[in-house]
């Protein structure tokens, strides 16, 4: 006579359950109301952890719980005027990263603060001084209970708005300078000699690369799979991309081994022939997907020389996806070209 009522009851208990377990973020932003000078433009991002359960968030460089300065502000101002973005590009696996540990544990209701110096991601010269809004990528992953990745958006976009007076760029100066052999900086004699092989087998992608585009005269597996529908325009875009990198001595760049987070490695992409390593990038196979050897691919393209690829998918399942649906994006993405070099599983 009560299973019905009961039966009801237990449904309704375990739906109560599953959404109060539902992961739930939240982002504020807080900074100066004017800063005079760029150099004196840091946002403080504080992330919180609403929901009723502890939460591993990845410290991904995309999002604002990394100082990393990768383009995670939409800044704009009255007239849509924005800043250039002269910040890093980054080769990131989110798969890697939490395999790695590389994440921020919070309980509910803990926070955690970042501070972010704008200064070393955005120009202010062209567009100007004035008022900006600030208004930051609400987005963040998590690693589920199953170690699965999955995407929690913040509960509400944070916008801030700041007047910027006074110097609106910060030189860099640490411009590396070309040699007849590479230059290592914090690299061990072990990473230098894993690094040395690793160049030498990205030479040889990036010379097999142009070899076979420049003989491609229509669409093949290989191409399609990761460049999408053949056209002569696209196929001529990848081809100069492949052309440039080709031409690079890799053998003449300089490595710098400092970086300790769970992401690839990351370029500036205006400092030609600089490539900072991290993490991942030390657990990766010489050759084969994502390697070692495709990461140097893969950086090479960012370089503004070179072409200067976006990071628009990460994966082979997203580096895939982009070029069945949108071969003009797949064409720009650096994953879908290192894909391309390291022809892993083999297409003709």
């Amino acid at each position: 006579m009560f299973s019905a009522p009961r039966t009801l009851l237990a449904a309704l208990v375990l739906a109560a359950v599953s959404v109060s377990a539902d992961p739930s973020l939240s982002l504020k932003l807080s900074g100066p109301k004017s800063a005079a000078g760029v150099e004196n433009l840091r946002v403080v991002a504080t992330i919180t952890n609403t929901g009723s359960e502890t939460v591993k968030v990845l410290n991904d460089p995309r999002t604002l719980l990394s100082k990393r300065p990768v383009n995670k502000f939409s800044i704009t101002d009255g007239v849509g005027r924005r800043p250039a973005f002269t910040g890093i590009k980054v080769k990131y696996s989110p798969e890697a990263a939490a395999k790695l540990g590389g994440y921020t544990v919070l309980a509910p209701g803990a926070s955690v603060s970042v501070t972010h110096d704008l200064s070393e991601g955005y120009n202010f010269t062209t567009s100007g001084a004035g008022a900006y809004d600030f208004e930051a990528d609400n987005t963040f992953y998590i690693v589920k209970d199953n170690n699965e990745v999955g995407v929690v958006y913040a509960e509400e976009p944070a916008v801030l708005t700041t007047s910027v007076t006074g110097n609106l760029a910060v030189a860099r100066r640490d411009e590396p300078s070309l040699s007849k052999r590479a230059t290592f900086n914090g690299c061990s004699s072990s990473r230098q000699t894993i690094l040395n092989t690793a160049i030498a087998s990205a030479e040889t992608y990036a010379s097999e690369s142009y070899k076979y585009l420049s003989s491609l005269s229509s669409g093949t597996t290989r191409y399609t799979t990761w460049f999408g529908a053949y056209t002569s325009s696209r196929k001529s875009t990848v081809t100069s991309h492949f052309q440039k990198i080709d031409a690079n001595n890799f053998s003449t760049f300089t490595y710098d081994c400092t970086c300790t987070d769970s992401a690839y490695a990351y370029v500036y992409p205006s400092t030609f022939g600089k490539i900072y390593l991290c993490n991942a990038f030390w657990n990766a196979p010489n050759t084969g997907t994502d390697s070692r050897a495709g990461t140097i691919i893969h950086e090479a393209s960012h370089f503004t020389a070179n072409g200067g690829t976006d990071d628009l998918g990460y994966g082979q399942t997203n580096a895939k996806n982009l070029a069945k649906n949108n071969p003009s994006s797949a064409i720009m993405n650096a994953d879908n070209h290192e894909y391309f070099a390291e022809n892993n599983p083999k297409l003709a």
